[in-house]
């Protein structure tokens, strides 16, 4: 489940694909927030998104929700990392709180400090993300359950730079893990669009070798050498998906993803097409059953997960990972780390 929890932000970048609309508008109370984790069973992944989450007051009170109701294995929590004392503070109370999830932060750093605060519309950027790592990694020795790791936006403003980023990246002592995400959806500058895609399967078979070399690291909770194969066939997919411009894989949105935004409307995944739209929780008194028993939902994800296809990383992994006719692929992958 991914939860846009709302649509502020403190940055400004061009490739942002969810910055239209009234930021701040009609946000889910916490109490809406109790009532929907209620309406589902237990969760795998738990994903915030935004907007910048930790713009929210009271995210821990959200996340400590669907802990306590739906027991995710894995909290994500991305950040643009504009904000290090309360990005610390909320962490380890989250930690803290929630001590049978594995918890990953994910620092955005899209470039070395010019480029990187060019792209986030924010002078400073660079070095207020830096000290937020810096104020997470001594985390990593006191909690067991916490990954720290970079995302970088794959965009047409760095990909010439990508061997650089991923030098940065890797030279950040306490970084687990480096991945790319390619610039999708409708963004604030189309150009940002307009993308080299051999320099994105460049980058991404640089940080595949990195991995079965060892010369990058990866996770370390359970299953990180599985998540590690899955990485790697997923970017490959990715570069075949956009370069082809066709569906590399039946897709399980709606079926084993669902994604709220902070109004309370539910999607299948993050495409927030209209003809997507399942309905508003606001309106179904917050019962997600009920809105995916509908015949017309029904409907909807069958057309998905059989006609559409996307790059979304999040929804390229449960593609692959729930896809037996990957296991082949999977495996060889995995016995090569």
């Amino acid at each position: 489940m991914t939860l846009f929890v709302t649509r502020r932000c403190n940055a400004r970048c061009p490739f942002c694909f969810y910055s239209a609309g009234e930021a701040g508008k009609d946000e889910l109370s916490l109490d809406e927030y109790a009532k929907i984790s209620k309406s589902v069973g237990n969760l795998l992944w738990l994903a915030l998104s935004g907007g910048e989450p930790l713009l929210r007051d009271d995210l821990l009170d959200i996340v400590s929700t669907f802990y306590r109701n739906n027991k995710p294995s894995i909290i994500l929590i991305p950040t643009n990392g504009l904000m290090p004392g309360r990005t610390r503070a909320v962490v380890e109370q989250i930690l803290r709180d929630c001590p049978k999830s594995t918890v990953v932060v994910k620092l955005s750093i899209d470039g070395p400090r010019e480029l990187h605060d060019e792209l986030r519309g924010v002078d400073g950027a660079y070095d207020r993300t830096q000290e937020t790592y810096e104020l997470l990694s001594p985390l990593l020795r006191e909690y067991r359950n916490f990954e720290l790791g970079v995302n970088t936006v794959f965009c047409a403003e760095n990909q010439e730079r990508m061997d650089e980023i991923i030098d940065l990246a890797g030279g950040m002592e306490h970084i687990r893990t480096h991945t790319i995400s390619l610039c999708r959806g409708h963004t604030r500058q189309q150009s940002e669009e307009d993308i080299d895609l051999d320099k994105y399967l460049a980058a991404a078979e640089r940080l595949a070798g990195g991995l079965r070399d060892g010369s990058q690291s990866s996770y370390s909770f359970g299953g990180a050498r599985l998540k590690a194969a899955q990485d790697i066939i997923q970017r490959s997919l990715i570069h075949k998906t956009a370069t082809g411009n066709s569906r590399q894989l039946e897709c399980y949105a709606g079926r084993l993803n669902l994604v709220i935004t902070e109004t309370g409307e539910l999607y299948p995944c993050e495409s927030f097409l209209e003809e997507h739209r399942l309905g508003s929780l606001r309106e179904k008194d917050y019962d997600i059953r009920g809105i995916l028993q509908k015949e017309g939902t029904r409907q909807i994800i069958e057309r998905i997960g059989h006609h559409c296809f996307c790059t979304h990383e999040c929804f390229m992994m449960t593609n692959i990972l729930f896809n037996p006719r990957q296991y082949p692929a999977l495996f060889r992958e995995y016995l090569s780390l």
